[in-house]
């Protein structure tokens, strides 16, 4: 099953008799967050050259701790690192795709994007300061639909989340409360809620309460069959999360002046943007022990940034990278990673 409670994907190479060193797998650890779209490329790269890929998708948090600990060829995170924490820790960082985070809900007859959310209102529930469907806050945003006196459960993750602080620095974008009570991290004091591990974990949460609002990255919804909400975004618009929406809260995205590629996207402007969506990252040690090894990370990665992983990514609703960006990405790769004294990457 793809999202197992326990994501791990594990592509072995086969064994065989060679007269020339082959290369080993690759290992990385991170963000559940992009784990739908790393695991397929997982599948094809393997086919492709032989070579797998063991990411142990654990969430940002643990992602971190791991590519610090030097046990992993790389961490995924999809809050970034800001300049000076790389700098502490020997680390570059690099995006991969974009993604959206979505509400999700499991409220009897509401559909897919049928329930309408404005900032203030889910900020509200997430603050637990609008405990019944039938608010009358939710109900001026959806006359025509039914909303039932239900009390509303609120779920979020347990674990140290990149999804959560893409959704946590949203809410404290658009609500003063939520920034000055709760903030935004991997890992933050959450008012109210019971904590589900991983993108899996919540949406299996949101499945079996009736009432429950949670948060999970697009494929997880679609996969999960979850019935996520439209969201008023930053110009006044609903809107909500598709491919083109997340294009549009990406089109503003000033990738030239971001030192060590810190971005965040979430609450871009623009009238078809969904607001909660953001890049994820990968972590690598500027500095490689295991230079070869790291180079066949690079590849791997070179790859996933052409034609036919572009095509996969975008089935599963992510947005690949822009030509310019994978660029600037690749020239980074270059100046930064070394064995100590030369470049890794040709």
């Amino acid at each position: 099953m793809l999202l197992a409670r326990k994501l791990i994907v594990t592509i072995g190479l086969t064994a065989g008799l060679f007269t020339h060193a082959i290369a080993a797998d690759i290992t990385g650890a991170g963000a559940t967050f992009p784990y739908p779209l790393y695991a397929k490329w997982a599948e094809m790269y393997k086919a492709k050259t032989g070579i797998g890929l063991n990411y142990q998708s654990i969430g940002s948090g643990g992602g971190i701790k791991q590519i610090q600990a030097k046990t992993v060829d790389f961490g995924a995170s999809d809050m970034p690192l800001k300049p000076e924490e790389l700098n502490k820790q020997g680390l570059m960082q690099f995006p991969t795709v974009i993604g959206g985070v979505v509400p999700v809900v499991n409220l009897v007859g509401v559909k897919p994007g049928q329930l309408k959310l404005n900032p203030q209102v889910l900020s509200d529930i997430f603050l637990g300061k609008i405990k019944k469907w039938n608010d009358p806050a939710i109900v001026a945003l959806n006359s025509g639909l039914a909303l039932p006196e239900q009390n509303i459960t609120v779920v979020r993750r347990s674990d140290g989340s990149g999804t959560t602080f893409v959704f946590a620095d949203y809410l404290s974008k658009v609500s003063t409360e939520w920034k000055e009570k709760v903030g935004a991290n991997t890992s933050v004091q959450w008012p109210v809620g019971v904590g589900g591990k991983g993108n899996e974990g919540v949406s299996n949460y949101v499945q079996r309460i009736k009432g429950a609002i949670g948060y999970v990255e697009f494929a997880y919804a679609k996969q999960s069959k979850l019935a996520h909400t439209s969201l008023q975004n930053r110009d006044g618009a609903f809107v909500e999360p598709s491919e083109e929406s997340f294009i549009a809260a990406a089109a503003g995205a000033d990738w030239k002046n971001a030192p060590g590629m810190y971005l965040l996207t979430t609450n871009s402007a623009g009238k078809t943007s969904w607001p909660i969506a953001n890049p994820t990252f990968i972590l690598m040690h500027k500095k490689q022990d295991k230079p070869a090894q790291a180079l066949e990370v690079l590849k791997f990665f070179d790859w996933a940034y052409g034609s036919d992983a572009d095509k996969v990514a975008l089935n599963l609703d992510y947005i690949p990278m822009p030509d310019n960006v994978v660029n600037m990405i690749k020239a980074s790769w270059k100046a930064q990673i070394t064995d100590g004294a030369n470049s890794v990457w040709k």
